[in-house]
C-alpha cells in the first residue's frame, strides 16, 4: 500500500469552496477517499488562528479526523489588509516528509505551489492536487501528477 502525505491549505480550500459553491469542504469524506487508496503517514492542516470558539471547534474536528493542525496568528496590517499564508510552511513540511512517502496530496488552488509540485515530482513522488476547478491556477493543475476537482462529492 502506498504511503501518503496530506497537506491542506485550509484558508484556500475554505474560500474557494465558499466562492464557487457556497458550501464547505467535507474533510471526513476527503480523508476516507485518501485512506481507501493508501496509508496516510502524516496529514497537516494549515490555518490562521483568529482565536474564536467556532474556529477552535473546527480545529478539534480536524484533529479527531487525524490531522495535525498548524496555526499562524492572524495579522491585521495598519492599512486594513491581512497577512497569514502558509506557503513557506507547507513547502518546508512537504520537502521534509517527502522521503518517507510515495505520494503527496496537496489541497490548494494556489499557483505558487506549482514549483513545489515540480520539485516533489523531481524527487520521484506522485503529487495529487485537489482544488476547485474555476479557482485553481492552471499552472498548478498542469504541474500535478493528477489533478482532482473538488466538486459536490467532496462538499457538505
Amino acid at each position: 500500500m502506498k504511503k501518503v502525505l496530506i497537506l491542506v491549505d485550509v484558508q484556500n480550500v475554505y474560500y474557494t469552496c465558499r466562492q464557487a459553491y457556497k458550501r464547505n469542504f467535507n474533510y471526513n469524506r476527503f480523508w476516507q477517499r485518501i485512506n481507501a487508496n493508501g496509508e496516510i503517514v502524516k496529514a497537516f492542516a494549515y490555518a490562521i488562528d483568529r482565536g474564536d470558539i467556532k474556529q477552535r471547534e473546527f480545529q478539534n474536528i480536524l484533529k479527531a479526523i487525524g490531522f495535525d493542525i498548524k496555526l499562524k496568528p492572524f495579522i491585521q496590517r495598519a492599512d486594513g489588509s491581512a497577512k497569514g499564508d502558509w506557503d513557506v510552511g507547507i513547502t518546508v513540511d512537504a520537502l521534509q516528509h517527502a522521503d518517507s512517502v510515495d505520494e503527496v496530496v496537496l489541497v490548494s488552488g494556489d499557483g505558487d505551489f506549482d514549483i513545489l509540485v515540480e520539485a516533489l515530482k523531481a524527487k520521484g513522488k506522485a503529487v495529487q492536487v485537489y482544488g476547485v476547478p474555476a479557482l485553481t491556477a492552471q499552472s498548478l493543475q498542469k504541474a500535478a501528477s493528477e489533478y482532482i476537482s473538488i466538486d459536490t462529492a467532496l462538499l457538505l
